[in-house]
């Protein structure tokens, strides 16, 4: 299946944004938690714990009343869901006929046993060991989501894709803030190679617990170099750069640079093209295995951005990549 385009944004429902299972009607079998971990769900054959069959993921006991289950996630940032992927990866004998999701906004803690839920994904046919992608059309934030499966049954994983919120008038103009962060907006958009890692990992929070952790590209066998494009979640000025080799020693690049523009419209497939051209943040600067490299004095004047180019020689890993700076008065795109 090729990725949809909403797939370029932020998980909100990722368990290393911090997001949470705060209310759940039944995982007897599966412990809800596990749907939200961002590694590929896994099959164990042979393994069962004292309720039955182990599985990864989460699974509700088949249901011998009326009604449905369902549970209630506390995003780890708040955002507008622009698609959903419900998958029931081994799942087979005991998946859900269906699924919908509902969310709220909360201004403070979580919602009340009242609250009002809003349904942005009405009920959708699922089928077992599938992967099932469905757009959604909204912009208005949410900081809870309630999945619901009909009537029980279980779920691999659940990744809600979405922009993320933030009330940009409460940030200080001198404020220094990481504008590449997941949890401030910031996307990976394109990427030359993605082998071993995915491109969004090196704008996670925190540093990597792993190689996988992080974005690593195949051993490049021909001219060039590999690179990856960031949109930055507001328009700023970058002062200080961190770029982080944390677990890579035998496969961290040699070097790397970053180039960087306004974009004023235009589509992401433009942007491939025109990042060849636009204009040198960070000069060319060697790497080392295993650590974080700061750059400050290094930077180049170029006024306010909204996207990066990093490149990397001539290829390797990266574990998380921070753009620091002051928000620009200009409008964000």
């Amino acid at each position: 299946m090729n990725p949809a385009k909403f797939q370029k944004n932020i998980n909100l429902a990722d368990a290393r944004l911090g997001s949470k299972a705060i209310y759940v009607t039944d995982d007897w079998f599966a412990a809800v938690d596990r749907m939200l971990q961002p590694t590929p769900p896994v099959w164990k054959e042979g393994v069962f714990d004292d309720n039955g069959k182990w599985m990864d993921g989460w699974e509700s006991r088949r249901k011998r009343f009326e009604g449905y289950d369902f549970t209630i996630i506390r995003l780890g940032v708040p955002g507008a869901i622009k698609g959903v992927d419900i998958d029931t990866s081994f799942f087979t004998g005991n998946f859900p006929p269906s699924a919908s999701l509902e969310a709220c906004f909360c201004t403070e803690g979580d919602p009340a046993d009242d609250a009002q839920w809003t349904e942005v994904l009405s009920a959708v046919s699922l089928n077992g060991n599938s992967q099932h992608l469905h757009a959604v059309n909204d912009d208005r934030p949410w900081t809870h989501i309630r999945f619901n499966i009909f009537p029980d049954g279980g779920v691999a994983r659940l990744k809600v894709y979405g922009t993320p919120y933030l009330d940009w008038s409460n940030i200080d103009a001198n404020q220094e803030i990481d504008l590449a962060s997941s949890l401030n907006g910031g996307r990976a958009l394109a990427c030359s190679d993605e082998h071993f890692g995915t491109m969004s990992n090196i704008l996670n929070p925190d540093r990597g617990i792993n190689m996988g952790d992080g974005w690593e590209t195949a051993r490049r066998r021909t001219p060039g170099n590999d690179w990856v494009i960031i949109a930055l979640g507001h328009p700023g000025e970058i002062s200080r750069i961190v770029v982080d080799t944390l677990h890579f020693k035998g496969n961290y690049p040699d070097s790397c640079s970053i180039q960087a523009s306004y974009v004023k419209g235009g589509t992401d497939e433009q942007i491939e093209t025109q990042s060849l051209f636009w204009k040198e943040l960070l000069p060319s600067q060697k790497l080392e295995m295993h650590q974080e490299h700061e750059f400050s004095e290094q930077i180049c004047a170029t006024g306010p951005i909204t996207h990066i180019r990093l490149n990397i020689f001539p290829d390797g890993g990266v574990s998380r990549l921070r753009l620091f700076g002051q928000l620009s008065d200009k409008k964000a795109v």
